[in-house]
Protein backbone atom coordinates (compact mmCIF):
# COMPACT_ATOMS: atom_id res chain seq x y z
CA UNK A 1 0.00 0.00 0.00
CA UNK A 2 2.67 2.47 -0.97
CA UNK A 3 2.04 6.11 -1.81
CA UNK A 4 -1.53 6.07 -0.51
CA UNK A 5 -2.70 8.23 2.39
CA UNK A 6 -4.23 6.09 5.14
CA UNK A 7 -6.73 8.80 6.17
CA UNK A 8 -7.86 10.54 2.98
CA UNK A 9 -7.03 7.81 0.45
CA UNK A 10 -5.06 10.17 -1.77
CA UNK A 11 -2.90 8.35 -4.33
CA UNK A 12 -0.84 9.26 -7.38
CA UNK A 13 -2.66 10.66 -10.40
CA UNK A 14 -1.45 10.88 -14.00
CA UNK A 15 -1.13 13.84 -16.29
CA UNK A 16 1.10 15.35 -18.92
CA UNK A 17 4.54 16.85 -18.68
CA UNK A 18 4.48 19.68 -21.21
CA UNK A 19 7.76 20.83 -22.70
CA UNK A 20 8.54 24.28 -24.04
CA UNK A 21 7.78 23.02 -27.55
CA UNK A 22 4.38 21.72 -26.25
CA UNK A 23 5.30 18.03 -26.54
CA UNK A 24 3.26 16.08 -24.00
CA UNK A 25 4.63 13.01 -22.21
CA UNK A 26 3.04 11.05 -19.39
CA UNK A 27 4.00 11.77 -15.79
CA UNK A 28 2.73 11.05 -12.27
CA UNK A 29 1.69 13.58 -9.68
CA UNK A 30 2.55 12.11 -6.28
CA UNK A 31 0.74 13.11 -3.09
CA UNK A 32 2.71 14.84 -0.34
CA UNK A 33 2.93 11.90 2.08
CA UNK A 34 4.61 11.96 5.46
CA UNK A 35 5.25 9.04 7.82
CA UNK A 36 4.20 10.46 11.16
CA UNK A 37 3.87 9.09 14.69
CA UNK A 38 0.89 10.14 16.78
CA UNK A 39 0.30 9.44 20.47
CA UNK A 40 -3.11 7.89 21.05
CA UNK A 41 -4.00 8.94 24.61
CA UNK A 42 -7.00 6.57 24.97
CA UNK A 43 -4.82 3.50 24.38
CA UNK A 44 -1.61 4.99 25.86
CA UNK A 45 0.48 4.07 22.80
CA UNK A 46 2.11 5.51 19.68
CA UNK A 47 0.70 4.79 16.23
CA UNK A 48 2.51 5.37 12.94
CA UNK A 49 0.49 6.55 9.97
CA UNK A 50 1.43 7.38 6.40
CA UNK A 51 -0.62 10.54 5.87
CA UNK A 52 -0.84 13.43 3.46
CA UNK A 53 -0.37 16.95 4.71
CA UNK A 54 -4.12 17.50 4.27
CA UNK A 55 -4.73 14.54 6.59
CA UNK A 56 -2.43 16.05 9.22
CA UNK A 57 -4.60 19.18 9.13
CA UNK A 58 -7.72 17.02 9.43
CA UNK A 59 -6.26 15.24 12.48
CA UNK A 60 -5.41 18.60 14.07
CA UNK A 61 -8.95 19.87 13.44
CA UNK A 62 -11.07 16.82 14.37
CA UNK A 63 -8.76 15.10 16.84
CA UNK A 64 -6.80 11.87 16.54
CA UNK A 65 -9.32 9.69 18.37
CA UNK A 66 -12.13 10.70 16.00
CA UNK A 67 -10.02 9.95 12.93
CA UNK A 68 -8.90 6.58 14.33
CA UNK A 69 -12.53 5.61 15.08
CA UNK A 70 -13.50 6.41 11.49
CA UNK A 71 -10.56 4.40 10.13
CA UNK A 72 -11.45 1.37 12.26
CA UNK A 73 -15.11 1.65 11.22
CA UNK A 74 -13.97 1.45 7.59
CA UNK A 75 -12.01 -1.73 8.33
CA UNK A 76 -8.47 -0.37 8.52
CA UNK A 77 -6.17 -2.10 11.02
CA UNK A 78 -4.43 0.38 13.32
Amino acid sequence: MSRVCQVTGKKPITGHKVSHSNIKTKRRFLPNLQTKRFFLVEEDRWITLKVSTEAIRTINKNGLSTVVKELRANGSKI
